[in-house]
């Protein structure tokens, strides 16, 4: 019986053979009307953009590489000379063994692949490297998938263009770039990158056999890329690598992807919380390269030192419990940021924490700018003697008593050596001269981000019981290596940032006069001065000019250590991120070996100078009575040189009294000055009167400034009140001006204050019953005026340390 004909059973294999035949058909067919402008090497280049920005440095050197674009992870586009021999083998024999001998279509391929899948049931691909690369090039369908016969015709006539306008190593490169590959990923770069973590030029014969089997297969399970790798490494003659090959693609994958950081070589991961900053600042899009002012060897070099001596400190023998620090390095006169590094990275169990930016008690650190202060009233020049014995002031309903490092006393020291030797209990018998009021002022005038009024520290800021950050503390310093002028930091070194640096420069104001800011500079440079705390021989001592201070707060807590020299500012902190006390740690174990590294390494090849001596100062030679300290030069304010130093008769009696604890006033210093001076009331004084104290029994006293000449009047609010040493005022609610007026009629000292509490009627009934009882001592901005009181009574103190 006859059969009517019926057509041939399809077969999957003889479709795609035929689909094949007619891709080469419809090429041929449809080149002209197929044909479209294609980008060249260059626009496809310079048209790429990373999914990070780039921290780069002053040189231009990568530093830090941060994510913004979160819908695809891209790296930098990788040049072919800096991708290893290996991945560009692995490609090539996995993708297009051909590759160098076609011409963008390789028709024996694609006969051979038309013939094996119509008689075969495994197929074998014919779209060479070209190929896919002109496909990724269209953009209408570089992600879609499946393509129709004519999109393929298409594609196999761009790449026989792009072959006769690319190079075949521009071809590779691109392609290398552009592929898609394992979920969000593109590129080879970001591929080996968060894959292998570290840049394709690194990558081995194993790694990029992996790395080209997931071109053909990106989302396959690690058993399927294991087994194509394992097959690409037969074809590159490395079939010994196959061995565990599978636990090492699971290992692979398994590998965190971050959400913010790419993993980066260690050398684009040197600066991340500075990168944090700039992008809080700039907001850099994807692509940004943006130009610190960071120097890429500085940065290293701090990075690793840093690491090392917190290592050091923890060694099993002796741990010192210190696990976190960080330190920043500052261009004197430009500003420019140098060095920062934010934390200790592995060391900190808070890695993330920038301790450049967090605040933390300052310790001795803020006593160079009170001691500056004090020089710059001439309330005492370097040579004053200040008497270093248990001291005891009230505050807050109880009393404050200021100790020294090592809990012992000097006696009667000069200033220099109490600022060099950081002598805890002179610096606040200095403060009470000065006021923690208008101290405070003082500070934030520098930049320190003081959130209490000066009223709120009392007298523990002059031993630092302010929060600072290692930031505003270093530049504080820098204000005083530039002469007492004070500017913001810099920290991008392009446009932009050229005009905000330039903005940062008309900032700039005067905080403490050349000559003050010269003086305090020559103590903190002295290793002299600071023999009785540090020794001659400590990380302080430079062989070239540094000034430099260390600070401890309390408890162990925060170590610093700050200092300049010609050139640079350094400042360096250790700690806890956490706050617990360190062991056994101090200025100069812990902090300074860092800071000496830092300025070794910056004067490595450029020596450090001390400042010229300004015009205000007069250098004197100076001796001691009772050999209290050694004859020396010693640099004063014009007008305040005193070529001998001697204590009083009273202070002499005071001195065979250390033993006994005494109340601080304010002639404890300023033993030294000629001219007339104001000792008490300071500058700025508020005095509260108080209602259940009769008015006749309320005084304030107006000192004159020990060892200052007599041949002066009092004159109070343009009232001259006698000449006598010490004058028992009546105090009258009001703001007042006393004046001390010299011979020639000139108010060579005046100071103003404030007083406040009882009624002017009740003090008018009591006038004519005025008379001296007793005395206070303004000792702080707030006063209470009472009988019996050799002292002043502060506002509280919530710190009493």
């Amino acid at each position: 019986m006859n059969r009517p004909p019926t057509s041939p059973p399809t077969h999957p294999a003889r479709t795609r053979a035929f689909a094949g035949t007619a891709v080469v058909c419809a090429t041929l067919l449809a080149a002209p009307l197929y044909a479209q402008a294609l980008p060249t090497f260059d626009d496809v280049r310079s048209q790429w953009r990373s999914s990070d920005w780039l921290l780069l440095s002053r040189s231009g050197e990568t530093l830090q590489r941060t994510r913004v674009d979160h819908t695809e992870r891209r790296g930098e586009w990788v040049a072919l000379a800096d991708v290893s021999p290996a991945l560009r083998e692995a490609i090539v024999v996995s993708e297009d063994k051909r590759f160098y001998a076609h011409s963008g279509v390789d028709w024996r391929g694609a006969a051979a692949a038309a013939w094996g899948n119509l008689w075969n049931t495994r197929t074998r691909g014919a779209s060479t490297v070209t190929m896919q690369l002109s496909g990724l090039l269209d953009n209408d369908h570089q992600r879609s998938g499946q393509r129709s016969i004519v999109q393929k015709a298409g594609q196999a006539f761009d790449a026989l263009r792009v072959e006769r306008s690319w190079r075949k190593d521009q071809i590779l490169e691109a392609y290398l770039n552009l592929v898609p590959l394992r979920g969000e990923t593109i590129g080879l770069a970001a591929l080996s990158l968060t894959l292998f973590g570290k840049a394709p030029s690194g990558l081995d014969d194993r790694e990029a056999a992996v790395a080209a089997a997931l071109v053909r297969a990106p989302n396959a399970p690690y058993p399927k890329v294991a087994a194509r790798a394992c097959r690409i490494l037969r074809d590159m003659h490395a079939a010994a690598q196959c061995t565990n090959l599978d636990s090492f693609v699971q290992l692979a994958f398994a590998r965190p992807a971050p959400v913010l950081l790419t993993t980066s070589p260690a050398s684009e991961s040197l600066a991340p919380h500075f990168a944090r900053r700039i992008a809080n600042d700039v907001h850099p899009v994807a692509g940004a390269r943006i130009r610190s002012t960071l120097d890429a060897n500085l940065q290293r070099f701090a990075h690793d030192t840093l690491t090392r001596t917190l290592t050091e400190l923890n060694a099993r023998a002796h741990p010192r419990n210190v696990h976190d620090g960080a330190l920043v390095v500052l261009d004197n006169a430009s500003g420019d940021v140098l060095a920062w590094v934010g934390s200790s990275g592995n060391l900190s169990a808070a890695p993330d924490v920038d301790a450049v930016l967090a605040r933390r008690q300052a310790g001795s650190t803020l006593k160079p700018f009170l001691y500056a202060q004090a020089i710059e009233e001439r309330r005492v020049t370097t040579a004053t003697l200040v008497d270093d014995a248990p001291l005891d002031l009230p505050a807050g309903g109880g009393l404050y008593m200021p100790q020294n490092y090592d809990k012992g006393f000097k006696g009667w020291v000069s200033v220099r050596t109490a600022l060099g030797s950081s002598l805890n209990v002179p610096a606040v018998r200095t403060l009470v001269m000065v006021t923690p009021h208008r101290f405070a002022d003082t500070l934030v005038a520098l930049g320190l981000p003081l959130e209490q009024s000066g009223d709120y520290y009392g007298y523990s800021l002059a031993l630092g019981s302010a929060d600072v950050t290692l930031l505003s503390l270093t530049n504080a310093y820098r204000a005083l290596a530039n002469g007492g002028i004070a500017s913001p930091t810099c920290e991008l070194a392009q446009p932009p940032a050229a005009a905000r640096c330039a903005h940062t420069a008309s900032n700039a104001h005067r905080v403490f006069s050349t000559d003050a800011s010269f003086i305090v500079t020559s103590v903190l440079s002295d290793n002299n001065a600071r023999t009785r705390t540090f020794g001659f021989d400590s990380p302080l001592a430079t062989r070239f000019f540094a000034a430099v201070k260390t600070g401890t707060s309390k408890d162990m807590r925060d170590n610093w250590t700050i200092g300049f020299t010609s050139r640079y500012t350094v400042g360096v902190w250790i700690g806890n991120a956490d706050g617990t006390p360190m062991w056994d740690v101090s200025g100069v174990t812990g902090a300074a070996p860092i800071w000496a590294a830092l300025v070794g390494y910056l004067h490595r090849q450029v020596t450090s100078t001390p400042p010229a001596a300004p015009g205000g100062v007069i250098r004197t030679h100076v001796t001691f009575e009772q050999a209290l300290e050694p004859a020396r030069d010693e640099w004063f304010l014009s007008g305040t040189q005193t070529p001998v130093v001697a204590l009083s008769a009273s202070a002499r009696g005071d001195e065979a009294a250390t033993t006994a604890p005494r109340r601080a006033t304010t002639t404890d210093a300023s033993r030294s000055l000629a001219a007339p001076r104001i000792g008490a009331p300071a500058d700025g004084t508020l005095f509260a009167l108080d209602p259940d104290i009769p008015p006749v029994n309320q005084r304030i006293a107006f000192e004159r400034a020990s060892g200052t000449s007599t041949r002066s009047i009092w004159r109070l609010d343009g009232k001259q009140l006698g000449n006598a040493q010490r004058v028992m005022w009546p105090p009258w609610p009001g703001r007042h001006v006393l004046e001390l007026v010299d011979t020639s009629g000139r108010a060579a000292d005046t100071v103003r204050f404030e007083v406040r509490g009882a009624t002017a009627r009740a003090l008018a009934a009591d006038v004519a019953s005025r008379r001296a009882v007793s005395s206070p001592v303004a000792a702080d901005n707030i006063s209470v005026a009472a009988p019996g009181s050799s002292a002043a009574q502060p506002a509280p103190d919530p710190l009493r340390r």
